[in-house]
């Protein structure tokens, strides 16, 4: 009754005939400082006091409105935030390997042309500075296998497994003439050499070749060789 009491004093243009308020308007005070207290320990606890409807009587000249609502407002305002619940992040996407290269090994045959080598020989029978070939040659054939490797249909790698000559090259020969072959002058008989000009060996001329006779002109005595016209050549 006192906090009643010290309530109406307190807000006295609520009861302006304070002093002849009922024992009605009186319990009316007593509910709604009730409610109030209630909360106000719950909200100190750390608890929100659970809002309860009280019936109260009804005041005279005053509305029939509860002020309960409101005080339940307001206890529900002061409730604590809720916490928000903890996010687990998200899976990263898993990504699939990538897939292994196909490898595929073939074995592969190919010919390699082995190229014929020359050999060259003297021959005494041919004239100096003349060549003849007396053997032709011919390139022979090896055959070699492989063992090849594809990855993804590309070759990365080739191997030699097998190497045998299936054909033997030919050497080629070629007759080289060591002969040595005097060029003489058609006009004379026995051999007269062709030079700017020519001279009987023994006599007094200076040459620059030489013949010993005695030599048939059977031409034209060019180098002037027969002296007495007999046909017959350095006879003297």
């Amino acid at each position: 009754m006192a906090a009643v009491n010290r309530t109406v004093a307190r807000f006295p243009a609520c009861f302006p005939h304070r002093q002849t308020a009922t024992m009605t308007q009186r319990s009316v005070m007593i509910s709604l400082v009730t409610v109030v207290a209630g909360l106000a320990l719950g909200a100190c606890a750390g608890t929100t006091a659970e809002p309860r409807s009280v019936e109260l009587p009804p005041l005279a000249g005053a509305s029939t409105a509860s002020a309960v609502p409101e005080a339940t407002a307001a206890a529900t305002a002061t409730a604590a935030p809720e916490t928000a619940e903890p996010t687990t992040p998200a899976a990263a996407p898993v990504t699939e390997s990538a897939a292994a290269p196909v490898v595929v090994r073939k074995t592969v045959t190919a010919t390699q042309r082995i190229p014929y080598s020359t050999r060259r020989v003297n021959d005494p029978n041919l004239a100096k500075g003349t060549e003849k070939v007396r053997t032709a040659g011919v390139n022979g054939v090896r055959t070699v296998t492989y063992e090849v490797t594809y990855t993804d249909g590309t070759e990365t790698a080739r191997k030699v497994v097998r190497s045998v000559v299936t054909k033997q090259p030919v050497t080629r020969v070629v007759a080289v003439g060591t002969k040595t072959v005097k060029k003489c002058d058609p006009n004379y008989s026995g051999c007269v050499p062709i030079a700017s000009d020519v001279d009987c060996a023994g006599g007094s001329g200076n040459g620059p070749a030489y013949v010993r006779g005695p030599v048939r002109v059977i031409g034209t005595d060019i180098y002037d060789l027969d002296r007495d016209g007999d046909g017959i050549a350095c006879d003297g």
